[in-house]
């Protein structure tokens, strides 16, 4: 799919592009969703740039992602998208300046291309260029990624909570295991998706902050990129922090459901204790030996239940004096 917006008045208008149809004169930004072969070539037959290929875009090494060619900037980065949903994922999105134009190539729909393509479509000034909407696109993806942040940092405060609150794990301690370590699983991937976007991204900026005099940055949009540099570099400071709570968390859940197991083999072990001394007594006289004394005197039988209710009352009252129990 291809996607045209072309400048009218103060907003840009969305033009989707038919199958074999041309590219519009004075579209500023080109946006290729799922490109199959016959739009790459009628953008780069109208922009005069090559488009990645999505094998290409998927190179993790910094030249193959930041690069000038032909006089064109060409930037990929990772991005985070599906972030509300169970299954979070990541995906390689390219930017490319050529000639006052974007052209963007993607194969998912993250949250904040959607967000600026409403946002221009209400309200854009007379003067915008690829750079401009580039740096609306950039500012829109660091803040995407910084709720997401915030969002994880509040679920995980709660996990937190559940975790050494007591009351809370006695309540249903085996489920709620159960459902901490899936959520602790779930929040430790997404940061780690997120972190790795925003080490993308920073790449990325700092690549552009590089380029701002040969793109001829506007003081302000020069500002601008500045001030996202340092909200990534906080941002993935925050996601670092975050991913060693989410560690922390991950080990304590996983020390309390050691001690879980060790009471309950502690208890075991005090009712072995417990019946072992009245099982000996028992064994013994169950034998069947001539000899045995108190076979026939009178209270022989009273007297081995009071050995052996005695012999069963008094380790426990030994245990509960040590506070083992």
């Amino acid at each position: 799919m291809l996607v045209a917006y072309l400048p009218r008045g103060n907003s840009l208008e969305r033009v989707p592009i038919p199958d074999g149809g041309s590219v519009p004169e004075g579209a500023i930004w080109l946006d290729l969703i799922s490109p199959t072969v016959e739009e790459d070539r009628a953008v780069e037959a109208a922009v005069g740039v090559g488009v990645p290929t999505r094998e290409e875009m998927a190179e993790i090494e910094p030249s193959s992602r930041l690069y000038i060619e032909n006089n064109a900037r060409y930037m990929t980065a990772t991005l985070i998208c599906h972030a509300d949903t169970d299954r979070p994922a990541t995906t390689a999105i390219t930017f490319i300046l050529a000639g006052g134009r974007l052209v963007t190539a993607r194969y998912e729909d993250p949250r904040p291309f959607a967000l600026v393509s409403a946002k221009l479509g209400r309200v854009c000034p007379p003067t915008a260029t690829g750079e401009s909407v580039l740096i609306d696109l950039l500012d829109a993806i660091i803040d995407r990624a910084a709720d997401i942040l915030e969002r994880v940092t509040a679920e995980v405060d709660l996990v937190s909570r559940r975790i050494f609150e007591r009351q809370a794990a006695r309540d249903d301690q085996g489920q709620s295991y159960q459902r901490i370590l899936r959520t602790i699983g779930r929040k430790g991937d997404l940061t780690s998706k997120v972190r790795e976007s925003l080490v993308s991204i920073g790449r990325l900026v700092l690549f552009l902050a590089n380029e701002a005099e040969g793109l001829k940055l506007q003081r302000d949009q020069r500002t601008l990129v500045k001030s996202m540099a340092r909200d990534v570099s906080s941002l993935t400071d925050h996601a670092s922090f975050l991913a060693n709570k989410i560690q922390f968390l991950l080990d304590a859940t996983l020390g309390m459901v050691s001690l879980e197991q060790n009471n309950v083999i502690k208890i075991f072990s005090v009712v072995a204790v417990v019946l072992l001394p009245p099982t000996m007594i028992a064994s013994i006289y169950g034998m069947n030996f001539k000899h045995m004394p108190e076979l026939e005197w009178v209270y022989g039988y009273p007297l081995s239940l009071l050995l052996m209710l005695g012999a069963a009352v008094l380790p426990y009252v030994f245990f509960k004096w040590k506070r083992w129990l």
